[in-house]
C-alpha cells in the first residue's frame, strides 16, 4: 500500500495555483465565452475557440507522463476537450477508471449589475478571492484536475493510479445539448468508471470538503399572450380589451400558488427520501444562518419560512419557478400611454433530482395553453428539459477516503448538502455508469454567487479542494489493490 507525502502534495499544488493556475484563470476570465443559448455567434466570434487555445496550451506546459489530449469537434456542436492518463496501477489492480468532469462555457456576463471596481471579464485579485465571470463556475475544474494527478505523479516514488479520463465541455450552461453525442462516440476510450469526480458544484463553507448529494433539473420556455396586432392609445383601448399583462399573471396562477410559491403541477413533484430530509437538518445545523446572510437582501426583507431545514429542502428537493426575462414591455424612460400587443416572460422551473423534466414541462405547457382567457393567443415554447440527480450512497471505502481528504487538506472532516442548481451530465452519466460512486463538489460557496454579479472564487479552497482530489484518486487505486 502507498500513501501521499502529504506536506509536499499541499506545497506542490498550492505552488501550482500560485505559479500557473491563477495567472491562466485570469486569461480565461478575459474571453467573454458565453455558452451557446446565450451566444448566437459562439460558432465564428472566436470566443470559445481562444479558450481551447489557452487550455491546450497550459495542457502541453505541464509535461504530466501518460497524458494524451484532443479537442473533438463536431459539426455545429460546441467542442469538448478529451484527455486520458495512462494508468500507473500496480498489478495487482482490479479496478476500472476514473472519470473528472468540468466546463468552459460561461453564463451572460450582466455587467451593469457589478459592483464598483469589479467587471465579469476583468480578474481582479482582492483579499485571497479571483473575481470573475466563470472562474469558479467552473474554468478551474480542469487544473486542479490535472494538477492533482501531477502532484502524485511527481512524488517520490510516484504515486500509483488508475486510469483516468477528463472531460471539459463547452455548453453545459446550455444544458449539455452537445455533449452526450461526443460520450457516445467515446465510451471504448472512457471504459468502465469505478468513480466519477464532478468540479462543477458548490460547497457550503470554505473550511472543509462538501459532497453534493442531489441536483436539481431544470425546464424553461416562454409564455407568450397575444391581444392585438399593434399597440392601441390605452384611452382608447382599456375598458375594451384585455390586458395581456393581466392574462400573463393569471396564467402563472395556474402553475404557482401566488402567495406561498408552491407549484400546483403534481408532474413537477417527487417524494422526498427520508434519508435527504434527515440531511437537511443536520446540514442546517452546521451552516446556521449563513443559508440567510449569503444572499443581498435588502430592506426588510425575509425569507419564506423561518425553519432553516425547510429552506433547504425548499432549495433542493422542491419545484421553484422563476421568471428570467421578459419581452414586449418597454423601458420605462420609453413607456408610453399604450396598451401593448403582448407580453411574453421566460418561465425558468426548478425540478425535483426525481421528477421527470420533460413530462413535467410538458403538463406545464398544456396547462398554460389550455382555454386562453377572452380568447387571447396564449402560446407557450418549450426552451429545455433537464433531469436532476440524487447520488448513490457512498461505498465504505470512498466515505473513508473523503472524511481523510478533508481532515487531512482542512482539519475538519467532509460534510454533504443538495444543490439546488443542476449538472445535466451527472443525471446522464448516473443512467450510464449505475455502478458509479460519485464525487460531485466545486468552490462555490458563499458570496461565490455564480450566474450572477460579483462571482468569485476562494484561491486558498480551490489549494485545498485539489490536494483532495488527489488523495481520492490515491485511495481509489489503494481499495482497487487490496
Amino acid at each position: 500500500m502507498t500513501s501521499i507525502n502529504v506536506e509536499y502534495t499541499k506545497k506542490f499544488v498550492g505552488d501550482a495555483w500560485d505559479s500557473t493556475i491563477v495567472p491562466t484563470l485570469c486569461e480565461y476570465i478575459r474571453i467573454p465565452n458565453v455558452s451557446p443559448m446565450f451566444d448566437a455567434d459562439w460558432a465564428t466570434n472566436g470566443h470559445v475557440d481562444r479558450v481551447i487555445e489557452l487550455f491546450t496550451n497550459w495542457i502541453k506546459e505541464q509535461n504530466i507522463p501518460g497524458l494524451e489530449f484532443e479537442v473533438l469537434r463536431a459539426e455545429k456542436k460546441t467542442p469538448l476537450i478529451f484527455i486520458t492518463v495512462e494508468s500507473t496501477a500496480t498489478s495487482n489492480f482490479k479496478g476500472s477508471n476514473i472519470l473528472m468532469y468540468g466546463h468552459l462555457d460561461k453564463q451572460p456576463p450582466l455587467t451593469e449589475t457589478w459592483r464598483e471596481g469589479l467587471h465579469p471579464y476583468i480578474p481582479t485579485i482582492e483579499n485571497g478571492k479571483l473575481y470573475g465571470r466563470g472562474g469558479a463556475d467552473d474554468g478551474y475544474a480542469l487544473f486542479a484536475a490535472l494538477t492533482a494527478i501531477k502532484s502524485l505523479k511527481t512524488q517520490s516514488p510516484p504515486i500509483p493510479h488508475g486510469k483516468i479520463v477528463v472531460v471539459i465541455e463547452a455548453s453545459e450552461e446550455s444544458g449539455s445539448p452537445d455533449l452526450m453525442p461526443y460520450v457516445e462516440g467515446l465510451k471504448d476510450k472512457i471504459g468502465n468508471l469505478d468513480l466519477i469526480i464532478c468540479l462543477d458544484s458548490g460547497c457550503g463553507t470554505y473550511d472543509q470538503l462538501w459532497l453534493t448529494t442531489s441536483l436539481r433539473g431544470v425546464a424553461s420556455g416562454n409564455l407568450r399572450v397575444d391581444v392585438l396586432k399593434n399597440g392601441c392609445h390605452s384611452g382608447h383601448a382599456t375598458g375594451i380589451v384585455p390586458s395581456s399583462f393581466r392574462i400573463i399573471r393569471n396564467l402563472i396562477n395556474r402553475i404557482e400558488d401566488v402567495n406561498t410559491g408552491e407549484i400546483l403541477v403534481p408532474e413537477c413533484h417527487c417524494e422526498i427520501p427520508l434519508a435527504r430530509l434527515e440531511q437537511s437538518k443536520s446540514c442546517a445545523a452546521a451552516l446556521g444562518n449563513s443559508i440567510l446572510d449569503e444572499l443581498s437582501w435588502i430592506g426588510a426583507v425575509h425569507p419564506i419560512d423561518n425553519d432553516l431545514p425547510t429552506l433547504l429542502i425548499n432549495k433542493t428537493w422542491k419545484p421553484t419557478l422563476a421568471v428570467t426575462g421578459v419581452d414586449g414591455i418597454p423601458a420605462l424612460s420609453v413607456a408610453g400611454n399604450v396598451l401593448r400587443p403582448y407580453t411574453s416572460l421566460k418561465l425558468s422551473l426548478r425540478m425535483p433530482p426525481r421528477a421527470n423534466a420533460t413530462k413535467a414541462i410538458e403538463a406545464v405547457k398544456a396547462i398554460l395553453e389550455k382555454d386562453p382567457p377572452y380568447g387571447s393567443k396564449v402560446t407557450f415554447s418549450i426552451d429545455k428539459a433537464g433531469g436532476g440527480w440524487d447520488a448513490p450512497p457512498l461505498s465504505p471505502w470512498l466515505e473513508k477516503s473523503v472524511h481523510y481528504a478533508s481532515n487531512t487538506f482542512f482539519n475538519k472532516p467532509a460534510n454533504f448538502l443538495g444543490e439546488g442548481g443542476t449538472i445535466p451530465f451527472m443525471g446522464m452519466l448516473g443512467e450510464m455508469f449505475p455502478q458509479a460512486q460519485f464525487v460531485v463538489t466545486g468552490l462555490l460557496g458563499p458570496e461565490s454567487n455564480a450566474h450572477g454579479p460579483n462571482e468569485m472564487l476562494v484561491i486558498e479552497m480551490g489549494k485545498s479542494l485539489t490536494a483532495c482530489v488527489a488523495q481520492i484518486v490515491h485511495d481509489h487505486h489503494d481499495h482497487f489493490s487490496a
